[in-house]
């Protein structure tokens, strides 16, 4: 149980970061006028802080043959980010951040438990029990809950 304490801690504090940074980026929008530029200034930081701690951890640059090893689609991330920040900021103002979350996370749920049963994109296979399946209706019943 210890063994899992300080992992699920950060992971807690993944979560407040979150919500943080989107109450961030919304305030940002405000202030620009602009959910584009407010979302590229969130990325431009973001690039800058990654940058930071690559270089703290002397973490060296990837070799071109490397590079070239990896699959096309295992560069989309970036991608997928860019799309839940630009949703973030035009949709927490609309819904809130309670809402927003509330959805992201029944979002996130219901993708995970598809990737996990199928082993989409490299994940270990876990099947859909009955149990992880109730898991998920009870977070989606969250979900309705909150927007009550």
């Amino acid at each position: 149980m210890l063994k899992l304490a300080l992992p699920s801690l950060l992971a807690i504090s993944a979560g407040v970061s979150l919500v943080v940074q989107q109450a961030l980026n919304a305030n940002l929008r405000n202030a620009l006028n602009s959910a584009a530029w407010s979302g590229f200034m969130s990325y431009l930081v973001g690039m800058i802080c990654m940058a930071a701690f690559a270089l703290a951890l002397r973490d060296p640059l990837p070799s071109a043959t490397v590079v070239a090893r990896i699959p096309w689609w295992a560069w989309s991330g970036g991608a997928f980010g860019a799309i839940f920040i630009a949703l973030a900021i035009l949709l927490i103002p609309k819904l809130g951040a309670a809402t927003f979350i509330a959805l992201l996370v029944a979002g996130q749920m219901l993708c995970s438990l598809a990737f996990d049963h199928f082993g989409l994109l490299g994940i270990p296979v876990q099947p859909a029990s009955l149990i992880r399946l109730a898991g998920a209706a009870f977070l989606i019943l969250g979900v309705v809950m909150i927007r009550m």
